[in-house]
């Protein structure tokens, strides 16, 4: 049985980061990825349909020790996966991916303190295989997949078009000349729009209620001016410095004075679209309640000038054979439909902790520091902010996973396990957002604490200075020692 000091489950954007940490900051360390899919690059490498793109800049959604280097800061989906594939290059880490390696069980022995993952292999001859490690590292993402979420509504057996969701796109899709309507209005939708409207007749963006959307120019200035004056390091620090206090400067203005950043979004609506468009860009709640929807160069706002795109905001009554019948009567006609209507989320992509013999049900746990999970020892999970790039977060948590492992082996720790032993801890909700995806799946999600470090501040000055700085020991973590059997067998053999 192959033993390994870390596991990393998952070869996305934050797996590849967690390898890259461990090789620089923990290199004595023996590790592998599993990944359950055919290649690296998760999302980015998952999603195909037209117009694929980032809604955060890449000097915050790219690694703090990898520079983003090309001019475009909002990048389209194939230079992030090739971002993703020559960081995993540069830092050795494509001999240590395992691909076809689903996780499907891991289970704690706190006797052992180890872990044993039993791991689904291969793509059609199936057989399941057990490793043991002693730190589990969960870089999942936090969606199913496998399938999107679609609504079931009525009549959809009879139309006589194809309908398809975004996560399920193929290239074999043929969309030049027809007539399509996108169902939705968050980030897929945006992004689909635009695109399919360069090759479509016509496309309808349906949406049942508006969302908040920001234009912004796809090239960074600022940046490419840094770079053209600067070392490549030094520009990227700057830039992406820069980036995160504006993003927090604009998440906190819309949180305190919300009627004022609704002014500005509404300004740029107007500006782009005249006043009578602002009907379908004026959602009724609070910006960042949700989030924002960000455009580049106002493509989207641009095909809709030019009679390629249009918005429509209605419910659905029913689907017909050629299109949609809406509540207020009026009809769609539509080829295909895309119903860009959300994700399932589902973390740890639906692995099953067991702990000491006990099943972990995630909902009854508080998350610790926004990565582990109250009573579950020697395990991270890699997620991202809902307010700002999804990699702010996951390389903090990298970091933070080195300065643990680290200070465990300084003091012959075996495992450590985060425990609420402060009463005065309330539970709350882990995500104060409405967006349907999230609020689908809250009753499964693991739990906020009321105070630090059961707290998510969602903000990354906060978390920097707690995961960077804080300390490790810090009266909620319980260490343990190495047991009488030692379980680091095996681990030479498996460093290279």
């Amino acid at each position: 049985m192959e033993h390994f000091d870390v596991l990393i489950v998952g070869a996305g954007l934050s797996g590849i980061g967690a390898g890259a940490h461990l090789r620089m900051e923990c290199p004595e360390k023996s590790f592998a990825l599993l990944e359950g899919r055919a290649a690296m690059g998760g999302t980015w490498d998952l999603f195909r349909y037209p117009g694929i793109r980032s809604d955060s800049d890449m000097y915050t959604l790219g690694y703090r020790f990898r520079p983003w280097s090309d001019p475009k800061a909002i990048a389209d989906g194939p230079a992030i996966l090739k971002y993703i594939r020559e960081t995993a290059e540069e830092f050795d880490l494509t001999g240590k991916i395992r691909y076809n390696h689903r996780v499907k069980r891991a289970s704690w022995s706190s006797e052992k303190a180890l872990w044993t993952v039993e791991v689904e292999t291969g793509a059609e001859n199936k057989e399941t295989i057990t490793l043991t490690c002693n730190f589990l590292y969960l870089c999942t993402g936090y969606y199913d997949y496998k399938s999107g979420y679609t609504p079931e509504w009525p009549g959809m057996e009879s139309f006589r078009g194809q309908i398809v969701h975004p996560q399920k796109w193929t290239d074999d899709i043929d969309y030049a000349g027809k007539r399509v309507v996108v169902i939705g209005s968050g980030a897929t939708a945006v992004t689909l729009v635009p695109a399919l409207a360069e090759r479509a007749a016509h496309v309808t963006m349906l949406q049942r209620s508006p969302t908040y959307i920001v234009s912004r120019p796809s090239q960074d200035k600022i940046a490419n001016w840094l770079r053209a004056l600067l070392p490549a390091r030094a520009a990227y620090a700057i830039t992406r410095w820069k980036n995160v206090l504006l993003g927090m400067f604009f998440y906190s203005l819309s949180r305190k004075r919300a009627p004022v950043m609704k002014r500005l979004i509404a300004k740029g609506v107007k500006k782009e679209l005249g006043e009578d468009a602002l009907k379908h860009f004026t959602p009724d709640y609070n910006p960042w309640d949700q989030r924002l929807c960000l455009v580049p160069d106002s493509d989207l706002f641009r095909a809709i000038r030019e009679g390629r795109a249009s918005v429509v905001t209605d419910h659905i009554e029913t689907f017909t054979e050629t299109g949609l019948e809406l509540k207020s009567g009026e009809r769609l006609d539509a080829d295909i439909v895309v119903t860009a209507t959300g994700l399932v989320l589902k973390i740890m992509a639906g692995l099953q902790l067991v702990v000491d013999g006990a099943p972990v049900d995630l909902s009854k746990t508080l998350a610790y520091k926004g990565m582990m999970y109250s009573d579950v020892p020697n395990a991270v999970s890699a997620f991202g902010y809902t307010n700002a790039s999804w990699t702010l977060k996951c390389d903090l948590t990298a970091e933070y996973v080195c300065r643990l492992l680290k200070y465990m082996d300084r003091h012959g720790y075996a495992s450590c396990t985060p425990r609420v032993n402060d009463p005065s801890v309330e539970a709350e909700p882990v995500l104060d957002f409405t967006s349907g995806y999230v609020q689908r799946a809250l009753d499964t999600l693991p739990r906020q604490g009321s105070k630090t470090p059961w707290r998510l501040h969602q903000n990354y000055v906060k978390d920097l200075s707690m995961l960077r700085y804080g300390r490790v020991d810090d009266g909620a973590m319980e260490f343990k020692a190495e047991p009488a059997e030692s379980h680091s067998r095996g681990k030479a053999a498996n460093r290279n």
